[in-house]
């Protein structure tokens, strides 16, 4: 069972614990990171999703996911990666690089870029939730979205993440 703290529209914590799968309640947001992984070439790691995912098999997208209860924003990125493509990043090269609200997802997501430029080994993840790995660049990801291809809540921060690096 994963446990979210739940935040108002202003990103202030209520005291309240969200059951992951459960309906959240009005007027209640869950925090979430997308975590994007630049190298020295310029190019973006892009995970495909396992096909035994319930949401979105095989698409691509970047690490990230829910924000855990007592995680903080930057805490859920390095353990995300961890898990997902079994990297240990150095939280001193990351860089919150854009905060939103989604109301529709009643989400408030953070957008955070690494540099890394080590070796991913998929053996070394913790979950399955990721089928394989590539390094792409910005147009080869524009390329994805466009085809229908890349997990499409990606899109809200793609100009961020390109332009403040």
């Amino acid at each position: 069972m994963e446990l979210w703290d739940l935040y108002t529209e202003n990103r202030i914590k209520t005291g309240e614990t969200h059951v992951r799968g459960n309906p959240l309640p009005k007027d209640r947001y869950h925090l979430g990171v997308s975590v994007w992984i630049k190298n020295s070439d310029g190019k973006y790691l892009i995970s495909r999703r396992s096909k035994t995912r319930l949401k979105n098999p095989l698409m691509f997208e970047t690490v990230g996911g829910a924000v855990l209860k007592g995680e903080d924003s930057l805490q859920a990125a390095l353990r995300e990666t961890k898990e997902e493509v079994g990297i240990d990043l150095d939280a001193k090269t990351g860089k919150l690089v854009y905060s939103c609200v989604r109301k529709q997802l009643a989400s408030i997501w953070d957008a955070w870029l690494f540099k890394y430029d080590g070796i991913v080994n998929l053996k070394n993840a913790t979950t399955d939730e990721v089928e394989s790995v590539d390094w792409m660049t910005i147009d080869e990801i524009y390329d994805l979205s466009k085809k229908g291809l890349l997990v499409n809540t990606l899109s809200y921060c793609f100009e961020k993440v390109f332009n403040k690096e």
